[in-house]
Formats: structure tokens, sequence, C-alpha cells
């Protein structure tokens, strides 16, 4: 039987972290962590998901390519989008209030566009942990499979947490699928979905300590009885 309490924990204590240790993670626990990942519910177990797994000199070479491309500020097309393309109500205004939580304890203050961007840059780098994963998918696949991709990267950020370690999902990675996929060699018949930093949280880092605020249950849930 499986303790509740544990699975409860591990869902309470995930948090997106930007900061990490250099700590290692053995490569033996990083399989065992996506074994337990495919896992993940899959329609007609088509489990669309493909993982590159980056560390050492390879991860130096993959962020020192994407902060090249976000410093010399010129923009590559995404591959699609992950935001809405006009935003409203009441989405914006959580943007706005996460943004500003973040910008915060960042020591940003409202309008300092270059700090902005410096915090933003700071995904290419992968907030500095020793593991970054790069997530593609096949393009032929629809959006059924990207319900399944969903449900694997919450799989495996899960996993990661009950083991003790800490993640953050990147869609700021997408954004330069063509550094992506010539560092990794990605084929141009896979999308680049988004990154993922894993490691162990920087308890220094004050950024870290951001609790994003959620709903409650009665804003987004009907029950409908008998």
């Amino acid at each position: 039987m499986i303790e509740s309490n544990a699975v409860d924990a591990a869902i309470a204590s995930r948090r997106s972290v930007r900061g990490f240790l250099p700590d290692p993670v053995p490569t033996a626990t990083i399989r065992d962590l996506l074994a337990l990942a495919g896992r993940a519910p899959s329609g007609s177990n088509i489990q669309p998901w493909k993982v590159h797994v980056v560390t050492g000199a390879a991860l130096a070479r993959l962020t020192a390519a994407l902060s090249a491309a976000h410093e010399s500020d010129v923009p590559e097309a995404r591959e699609y989008e992950y935001y809405p393309v006009t935003w409203r109500e009441p989405y914006l205004g959580r943007r706005r209030s996460l943004g500003w939580q973040l910008y915060g304890l960042a020591g940003i203050e409202k309008g300092d566009k270059a700090g902005a961007r410096r915090q933003l840059g700071r995904n290419f780098a992968f907030f500095g942990a020793p593991v970054g994963l790069v997530f593609t998918i096949d393009r032929d696949l629809e959006r059924g499979s990207w319900l399944d991709y969903g449900m694997f990267l919450q799989t495996l950020m899960l996993a990661a947490r009950g083991r003790g370690f800490d993640t953050c999902p990147q869609a700021a990675i997408a954004s330069y699928p063509g550094v992506v996929r010539g560092e990794l060699g990605i084929p141009q018949s896979e999308m680049v979905v988004c990154g993922m930093a894993l490691g162990f949280a920087d308890p220094d880092e004050p950024v870290n300590a951001l609790r994003a605020e959620r709903e409650p249950v009665e804003s987004y849930a009907v029950f409908h009885g008998g």
C-alpha cells in the first residue's frame, strides 16, 4: 500500500527552484527517475516523450550557446506558443502577481528592464543546476500526446522530489530551438518542448523563497451530485 502522506509531501513540496547547488546527481539516479516518469499515463501507450540528459562539458557548451543567443537580443521563432497570444484576466493578473513576487525577491525594481532580462537569462544556464534536461516530441503527434507529455513531466518532478531533489521546468529553453537542436543533434522531425533543471536547491538563493499562490478549489471546480 502506498503511503499517501509521502505522495502528498512530494506534491506539496514541489516548486520551481531558480538557484541550485553544484552538487552532482549520479547518472544511475537520473536513469531511475526517468524510468519512474515513464510510468506516466499515455494514450494507447504511445509514450511520446524523448529526453536529452545534459551534464558536464556538454551542459557547459549548451548553456554558453543559449546564453550567447539570449545576449545577442536576436529572437528566434518559437515552434509553438506556450502562453496565450492575447492575455486576459484572470490569467494576466496571476502572471503579473507571480512576476512581481519573483522580481521582488531578486531585488529587481519596477521598470528595471535590464534586471528582468538578467533574471530571464538565468534560465539559459539552467539556474546553475548540474543537470539540464531537454524534452522533444515528434512533430506529427497531436494534442493528446502533449497532454501525455505534461503528465510525464509532472511525474518526473514528483519522483525527483520524492528522492530529495529539486527541479524547475523551463519553457524558456524552447525559445531557441535552433540552438538546442544544433548543440544536441536533434533532428528537424522533433520539436523542442521545454527544458528542466535538476539538482539540489541552493538555500542561500533569495528567489528560492518564492511560493506561488494557488487558487482555492472553489474557484475552478464544480461538484455535480447525484
